[in-house]
């Protein structure tokens, strides 16, 4: 039985351990493993980022039951299945870390037996970890208001900057969707048509704030920032080439001390403070399963309650 070589470097971490690598799956799950990420990938046109993430995930999980001296995808069995559950709470993976894995290995054995390449689904009737809430954390509308208004300056820069997060507010855009956009999908247009996960393409408007600072950007700012290695990349960084996700964190980071995704979050929760329906802030923000999108409605509801609470003689 041929061992992996996985180095475990995730004792005493509350996440995935720091670890970008993908660790080595066990000889006999290898095919098995690529033809499922394959199946994944060609008919739920997952992102390539999710197929990275099961990969590493499914290799962790048959590293662990080779250690357990299963050598096979069938002989892994409902006990092997609670064993590793119970190692990644012992290793202290963060819950939201633990669901997605043990989801993963869930979606591989419905995919195995299906196909009949295992005799039984070891984790059918398996009870489900329940997944934490997290509520968004959404910035007070006023207070992000005066932020987005302190950031000031004629300087090119300056202007690029308050242009990208006048834009992710505006949007609700993720990070790697604003980092992606060319000139030509922003230049005069109300509509701006966008690449999201998995390769869906929506549509989002840009208006008010968003759009004057795109448009002054456009005008004066960029001109002077973009070399002919800037291509046509709407966002350019200081040396002339394209600023991707990673410099627009930085900008979210250096102008208002948060991040890329509070932006997005204050979106659709005052969209939906403000009347919105869910259905329109699921097509704005590009969810694909409408109870992602209902996360956002217990923010709105605490929003309420303590609207009530301040509001009402008898609260």
């Amino acid at each position: 039985m041929q061992r992996s070589t996985v180095v475990d470097r995730s004792r005493g971490c509350g996440h995935d351990g720091g670890v970008p690598s993908i660790p080595d799956t066990p000889s006999w799950a290898v095919t098995y493993v690529a033809s499922f990420l394959d199946r994944l990938a060609a008919e739920r046109g997952l992102a390539a980022n999710t197929i990275v993430a099961y990969r590493r995930d499914l290799a962790q999980f048959f590293d662990f039951c080779e250690r357990l001296g299963l050598d096979s995808v069938d002989a892994i069995d409902r006990r092997a299945m609670r064993r590793f559950q119970a190692h990644l709470v012992t290793r202290r993976y963060a819950p939201a870390s633990i669901s997605r894995k043990v989801s993963a290995v869930r979606s591989f054995y419905r995919d195995a037996a299906r196909r009949a390449d295992v005799s039984a689904n070891p984790a059918a009737g398996l009870p489900p970890r329940k997944r934490p809430t997290r509520l968004p954390k959404a910035i007070a509308s006023r207070r992000l208001g005066e932020m987005l208004d302190g950031v000031v300056g004629d300087e090119p820069a300056d202007i690029r900057d308050r242009a990208i997060l006048e834009m992710l507010y505006g949007t609700g855009l993720r990070v790697s969707e604003l980092a992606g956009l060319q000139v030509d999908a922003v230049r005069g247009v109300d509509l701006v048509r966008v690449d999201g996960k998995g390769g869906k393409e929506r549509v989002v408007p840009l208006a008010g704030q968003a759009r004057a600072w795109v448009d002054r950007y456009l005008a004066g700012a960029r001109p002077v920032l973009a070399t002919p290695a800037s291509g046509g990349h709407l966002w350019v960084g200081s040396r002339g080439g394209p600023l991707g996700p990673r410099g627009v964190r930085r900008v979210v980071r250096l102008r208002l001390g948060t991040f890329p995704h509070a932006l997005r979050h204050s979106f659709a929760t005052h969209l939906l403070e403000g009347g919105a329906d869910l259905r329109t802030v699921q097509e704005l923000l590009g969810h694909i399963e409408l109870a992602t999108t209902q996360t956002y409605t217990a923010v709105s509801r605490s929003h309420l309650k303590a609207a009530y609470e301040r509001s009402h003689p008898r609260a």
